[in-house]
């Protein structure tokens, strides 16, 4: 084979490798043409099947929204309703409220133009009689003119005289019948609150006296006591300042003064020398000054353990000793401490009961017999000593004006000076609390009748209940029911200017109307 040959070979066979390829890469484009029309196919037909799965479940979604929407709307609609239902209802509710309204708007109208017509009719008639009464005076006047010989103006005169007296008359009537009233009242609500307060501040009391007793082991401590030429009593006497007396009471010796801290501090003196058995005037000293010291301290833990249980803060230490002090100090054979304890107590319940201020009060009730306590040695009334003191100890000056009050010497600045000189009456004036000579007591029953009968028209006048009323029987002739009251007054008035008494006196004016006459 040549190489034309050859070459005609290659080329051949390259031409035919080339149709070969090309009509492979043909078949090639048509399979693969085929698959993205398969391809496409499969997605167009998906996509169908996606898009009506969409629109069903969009159709589900669009029907259920539509039932929500359509059933919210329904229960809006019926709320919508009800209340414009319930609104008719009140609606036509108001209506009948107003239409019963105006029917008795126009009854009471009604009504008021009958009373219109009434008293229209009522002043012509009233009218028409002043006219007449008018007349009828004019006719009397000249009547009682030309009888009584007396002129208009001097009618006037006697007339106006008549009815001042007439109008006094009946202002005195009103005036008593509105004190009377008052007075029920008034007395009413004290007892409610005295009682209350009494109950619970009720206090033991016992009267006690100026003399104290020592009780000894035997007698023949008698002896020791007085020792050899009585050096040894008259060392007692002189360190206390008490009278010791030594008579036959068996196992016992009497102390005598009037001075009762004194006589603790002998009694307290006695026992201590009694126990310890040396018995001599160095010794005497000696004991006397501890028992002075301890005294003193015993009085001080006194005031404030009153002061404690009052619970009352910022007092003065030298008012609180002054306080323990008044321990051994009494009045009337009332214990002076005791008795400002229980008159605290009154004040401060009183005052809370009224609302007023219960530790102005309290404070005021505990210190308003302060001044006892040092009255034997500083001139003055115990009132004035116990302003000065709490005056010079810091207290306000409300409590030293309730002080300063509560024997009445002043009068009563505020509510709780009225508490202070209560409770004190109170505390004064409690069976047992006091006691009083014999002859003080009937020179006051007699000091209190003679003043009852020293008023005119006065028939006869008894003191009972201790001096606690006096009843007076009056003339009826010479004494109207009118006067008695003011007579009762007038006499209790008197009483309360010139006699001293505990607690109060009530004054009964008895007057009696008697007819008598004999059948013969």
């Amino acid at each position: 084979m040549n190489t034309f040959q050859l070459i005609a070979v290659a080329v051949i066979l390259l031409l035919g490798g080339g149709v070969g390829f090309i009509l492979f890469k043909k078949s090639s484009g048509l399979r693969s043409i085929l698959k993205a029309k398969q391809e496409a196919k499969n997605l167009r037909e998906n996509a169908q099947k996606e898009a009506e799965k969409i629109k069903k479940e969009a159709s589900l979604e669009a029907r259920e929204k539509y039932l929500n929407l359509k059933s919210e709307f329904e229960n809006k609609t019926r709320q919508q309703r009800q209340k414009l239902a319930e609104r008719e209802r009140n609606l036509v509710n108001k209506e009948e409220n107003l239409e019963r309204k105006m029917q008795i708007q126009e009854k009471k109208e009604r009504n008021l133009s009958e009373k219109e017509k009434r008293l229209d009719h009522r002043e012509k008639e009233i009218g028409n009689k002043e006219k007449k009464q008018q007349e009828l005076m004019k006719k009397a006047t000249e009547e009682l003119q030309r009888v009584s010989g007396m002129t208009k103006d001097e009618a006037k005169k006697e007339l106006k005289k008549m009815m001042e007296d007439q109008a006094k008359m009946e202002a005195a009537q009103t005036i008593r019948q509105v004190e009377e009233e008052t007075k029920q009242k008034s007395q009413q609500m004290a007892r409610e609150i005295i009682s209350q307060a009494i109950q619970r501040s009720a206090a033991e009391h016992v009267v006690e006296s100026t003399v104290s007793v020592v009780d000894l082991p035997s007698d023949d401590m008698k002896g020791r006591i007085i020792g050899r030429e009585g050096r040894n009593i008259r060392a007692l006497e002189l360190a206390t300042g008490v009278d010791i007396i030594v008579d036959d009471t068996p196992e016992a010796v009497i102390l005598s003064s009037f001075d009762p801290i004194r006589r603790e501090k002998a009694r307290m003196s006695i026992e201590k020398l009694v126990v310890d058995g040396r018995i001599h005037p160095a010794r005497i000293e000696e004991v006397v000054e501890k028992t002075q010291n301890e005294l003193d301290e015993r009085i001080r833990q006194e005031g404030e353990s009153v002061v404690l249980d009052l619970k009352i803060q910022d007092l003065h230490p030298e008012l609180v000793k002054l306080l323990g002090k008044l321990k051994y100090r009494t009045s009337y054979g009332q214990n002076v401490l005791q008795h400002s304890v229980e008159v605290a107590h009154l004040c401060g319940i009183m005052a809370r009961e009224l609302g007023a201020d219960g530790r102005v009060a309290t404070r005021a009730g505990l210190l308003h017999d302060v001044g006892k306590a040092v009255d034997k040695e500083v001139e003055g009334t115990h009132t004035e000593l116990s302003v000065d003191l709490v005056k010079q100890y810091g207290e306000t000056e409300a409590v030293s004006q309730a002080i300063a009050s509560h024997h009445r010497d002043i009068d009563f600045p505020s509510v709780e000076a009225v508490l202070v000189q209560a409770a004190d009456t109170l505390s004064a004036a409690r069976p047992g609390a006091r006691r009083e000579l014999l002859e003080s007591y009937i020179k006051r029953l007699e000091k209190l009748e003679e003043v009852a009968n020293s008023y005119n028209g006065v028939a006869k006048a008894f003191a009972l209940q201790a001096g606690r009323e006096v009843r007076i029987i009056v003339e009826s002739q010479k004494v109207t029911d009118d006067k008695a009251g003011d007579m009762a007054k007038e006499i209790a008035q008197k009483v309360k200017d010139e006699l001293d008494y505990p607690g109060q006196i009530k004054v009964t004016v008895i007057r009696e109307m008697r007819a008598v006459e004999y059948a013969r």
